[in-house]
C-alpha cells in the first residue's frame, strides 16, 4: 500500500537524495541559491562560553543569507565591533559579548533580532 506524500530520501544506488528535486544530492541544483534554512525570520544573538576556555562569544543565528553573503556580512559585524569572528555552518560567531552592539546593528540593516538565552 503506498501512501501518499511520502518521498524516498535514500537510495542504494545513490545515496542520499534531494527531498524536492529527488536527483543525488551531489547532483542537486534546484537549492543552490536558497539558504540552507530560513527558519522564523527572526535573527538570534547568544552569548557562549561553553568550550571557549571561559571566553565569551557572541552567535548570531536565523540570518536569512547564503555563502558569500553571510561571510560579507560577517566581515562588517566583526569591523563594527572591532573583533575577529568566523562563520560555521551558517552560524555567524563574534568574539566577546557583542550582544547589544550587534542588536543595533542588524535592526538597522532591517532583521528583526532577539537576544535569546540569559
Amino acid at each position: 500500500m503506498k501512501q501518499r506524500g511520502s518521498r524516498a530520501v535514500y537510495s542504494t544506488e545513490f545515496g542520499r537524495l534531494c527531498p524536492q528535486c529527488q536527483r543525488p544530492v551531489a547532483e542537486c541544483v534546484c537549492g543552490k541559491d536558497r539558504p540552507a534554512a530560513t527558519g522564523d525570520g527572526i535573527v538570534r544573538l547568544q552569548r557562549q562560553t561553553k568550550g571557549r576556555g571561559g571566553k565569551a562569544v557572541t552567535l548570531i543565528t536565523g540570518v536569512p543569507l547564503a555563502g558569500a553573503e553571510l561571510k560579507a556580512l560577517a566581515k562588517t559585524l566583526k569591523q563594527r565591533c572591532g573583533v575577529g569572528g568566523a562563520v560555521k555552518d551558517g552560524v555567524i560567531e563574534i568574539q566577546g559579548d557583542q550582544r547589544e552592539t550587534l542588536k543595533t546593528e542588524l535592526e538597522q540593516r532591517g532583521y528583526e533580532v532577539k537576544i535569546a538565552g540569559g
